[in-house]
């Protein structure tokens, strides 16, 4: 069933007699400082990547949130972008956000591993530079380095890596990972030391962190091990260090250790930042683990399921419960609360239907929680069988109000006699938590991006 879009349906006068605005996006005279701020109007902007569609949609921050109407979708056919379409490029698989080129807009960093280019192993990182008017000021593509057996820009961080006071950009392949030196992607692209990582594991995620220090940044890789197995390892150390500090944090069976998702967050507010983990095969239906971080070291594993106190639900094979994970600061209160997605959780009678449940913090232990679906009063849409409602969620604050929103995509979502088009769904924070009030909902043909299997919102930055 087709998702109601209650974002594009509110009328105008329903929005100002709730003090909100639709301003269009690019209207700011001065860059933003914030990371994600594409058009420097002073608001956080939500991308979504479809790698299905290879295609990468922009909504813009305003006071009244996101909506399609102030939206952009990219493509490597958009004239603004490097490169051309390829069926089999993923374009999208992989999003992360920052000012690359110094100029105060954050710039669209797309990872496409699966682009093929001639006489090089697969895989591209694509920046898009940000600015006043949107993206157009074209962009800059990075090809995968020949130490690679490929699915170069499977996973992308940007962050001050070597402690000069200037972030910089990290890329892992399928089986490496790399570090550019010197200003953004400018300098030169160095490998580094993976003689840690099993043989025949393939890498599928990145993450930074503050982990163990409070002046430089860690590093969390995780994916999956040659005999399937989970694969979960941290680096700590300045760069020339990465790689030859590598800590096992899980791996094999061991519920604590990923190969799904992954975020970071002082949960505890101590100056450290904690590491969250989602494992949605362990244990019936998937878990999440916490590690807060600490001078020098991690402090020991604390996993949560649907059974455990104050987590709303029953863990139930399937529920897939850890798939996606995302902090950040719902309540407005300074810690950052957990959103975690449960595609595969049965509502009702509907299986797959889907649903996110957010647990809020409290020094540093999650106590009390909320789940939410496609049948939660106020929350756009039906569920139905294979939906996927959590496959991908993100938190940030994307109308300024100091409180964190959530967004969540469901890749399996069929609009009218489509199959698995996609949609996501925005929720806003409040004191209390999760609000549907003034939820917004959009899919995939909202921006042209409506086929069959396209999958809009496996990726959410």
């Amino acid at each position: 069933m087709r998702v109601r879009n209650l974002a594009i349906a509110a009328s105008a006068a329903a929005l100002a007699a709730a003090g909100l605005s639709l301003p269009l996006a690019g209207t700011a005279s001065a860059a933003s400082t914030l990371k994600d701020d594409y058009n420097g109007d002073g608001y956080r902007d939500l991308a979504i990547g479809t790698p299905g569609s290879n295609s990468v949609t922009v909504t813009f921050g305003s006071a009244s949130g996101v909506a399609a109407n102030r939206a952009v979708t990219l493509t490597q056919n958009s004239i603004q972008v490097p490169g051309v379409t390829e069926p089999e490029d993923e374009f999208g698989e992989n999003i992360t956000s920052g000012d690359v080129n110094g100029d105060g807009y954050a710039d669209l960093i797309v990872g496409a591993p699966g682009e093929k280019v001639e006489g090089k192993p697969s895989g591209s990182v694509t920046v898009l530079w940000g600015g006043q008017g949107g993206f157009t000021s074209g962009g800059r593509v990075l090809n995968s380095p020949d130490d690679t057996a490929g699915r170069y820009g499977e996973a992308t961080v940007w962050t001050d890596f070597d402690g000069d006071g200037s972030p910089q950009l990290s890329v892992i392949s399928g089986d490496n990972w790399w570090y550019y030196s010197g200003a953004g992607e400018n300098g030169r692209v160095y490998g580094l030391e993976v003689d840690f990582i099993p043989e025949g594991a393939r890498l599928d995620g990145m993450i930074a962190g503050k982990f163990k220090v409070k002046d430089g940044s860690g590093l969390v890789l995780y994916g999956e091990r040659a005999d399937g197995g989970a694969y979960t390892a941290h680096m700590n150390g300045g760069f020339g260090d990465y790689g030859y500090q590598a800590e096992v944090l899980g791996e094999g069976d061991d519920p604590t250790a990923t190969r799904d998702a992954a975020t970071a967050g002082d949960v505890n507010g101590d100056g450290y930042d904690d590491l969250i983990t989602g494992n949605s095969r362990a244990g019936e239906g998937g878990s999440v683990t916490v590690r807060l971080g600490g001078d020098r070291a991690f402090g020991a594993p604390v996993t949560y399921d649907q059974d455990s106190e104050g987590v709303p639900g029953t863990d139930e094979a399937g529920d897939g419960f850890g798939a996606s994970v995302s902090a950040g600061d719902v309540t407005g209160d300074g810690l950052p609360d957990l959103a975690v997605g449960a595609p595969g959780e049965t509502i009702g009678n509907v299986s797959a239907s889907g649903s996110v449940t957010l647990l809020k913090s409290s020094a540093g232990a999650f106590t009390s929680g909320q789940s939410w679906h496609q049948e939660s009063a106020g929350v756009p849409g039906v569920g139905e069988a294979g939906d996927g409602f959590g496959t991908s969620v993100r938190l940030k604050d994307i109308n300024k109000n100091g409180k964190a929103d959530l967004a969540t995509g469901a890749t399996g979502e069929d609009i009218g006699t489509t199959r698995d088009v996609g949609a996501v769904w925005a929720l806003r924070g409040t004191a209390t938590g999760l609000t549907s009030s003034y939820a917004a909902s959009f899919n995939g043909s909202d921006f042209g991006v409506g086929t069959a299997g396209a999958g809009f919102g496996r990726t959410l930055r």
